[in-house]
Formats: C-alpha cells, structure tokens, sequence
C-alpha cells in the first residue's frame, strides 16, 4: 500500500530539513515516502510523480524546496491532492527567497506555505496528519496527544542558570 503522505523534495541536501517532516510523521505513526524530485533537473519524473500521486494512493503531498523552489508550484499545479511547501533555506538569501516563491502562487493553484526551515517541516507533517486526522480517529487521538505533550513540556517559571 502507498503510504498516505508523500514528502518531496528538489535535491539531497533538502533532505537535512526535510527529515523532520519525516520524523515527525514517524513520531504519529503515519506512514510517508519520501523521493528526490527536482522540477528543474528531473521535470519528467516531477510530471509523473504528481500526476500519479492521486492514483497511487497518496492523500497529502509535502514539497520542500530551496532557492528558485519551483517544486511545490509545479507539484501543486499537476495534482489536485493537497500540497504543503517547505521553503528550505538557502545560503545566498536564507531561505526567503524560497519562501517568496512558494508563497507568491497565481490564483487557483494553491500551495499551502510554510515557515523557512525545520519549524516549517515539522509543521508540514502536523498539517498534512491534520487532515488525514479528519477521517481517522486514532490519528486525532495521537495528534492530541503529541499536542498535549508541547503544553505539558512549557514550564511556567525560568530554571536559574549554574
């Protein structure tokens, strides 16, 4: 069976953010694939992974890019499943540059945009468990619990330094 989220990404080193989305997933037991697809370098297999996600089973796709990050545009204008864009951050302009592309999508092609970096990986997979969480009770039960976690780990007084 194909796992229900797919995370993408446009090259190797965009694996070192999007591991999180990843882990994250893993963390809630939903399962996730994850793949090399670069709309620039690969544009045929990023042609064929998003107008197959649908039909291979994938419900949410989670596209991380960096730089001009053309994957979650293209990949959202492919497939009418729902596409989450991780802006990776770049060394010449610290991710914003990605997250200007990703965020900047012409009406009618929608790509739910997320911060720059691991906050916005990790926040990818929550969204993405989110709605798969609509149709699955143990899932929402599992995302209140991870939740309840967060509070539970804010403490409400400042721990004195050594």
């Amino acid at each position: 069976m194909t796992a229900p989220i797919a995370i993408i990404m446009g090259s190797q080193s965009d694996w070192e953010t999007m591991r999180h989305a990843a882990d994250t997933l893993v963390a809630l037991g939903v399962a996730c694939e994850t793949r090399i697809v670069s709309a620039h370098r690969t544009p045929d297999r990023l042609y064929a992974f998003a107008k197959g996600a649908k039909a291979a089973g994938h419900k949410v796709i989670i596209a991380g890019a960096g730089g001009a990050a053309h994957l979650p545009g293209m990949t959202a204008a492919l497939t009418e499943l729902p596409v989450f864009g991780v802006p990776v951050e770049s060394k010449a302009l610290s991710g914003v540059d990605s997250l200007y592309s990703i965020v900047q999508m012409p009406a009618g092609i929608p790509v739910g945009t997320l911060a720059i970096g691991k906050p916005g990986a990790i926040n990818a997979a929550l969204l993405a468990a989110s709605v798969l969480a609509l149709n699955d009770p143990a899932l929402s039960a599992r995302l209140a619990a991870w939740r309840q976690q967060q509070t539970d780990a804010v403490k409400d007084r400042p721990e004195a330094s050594a």
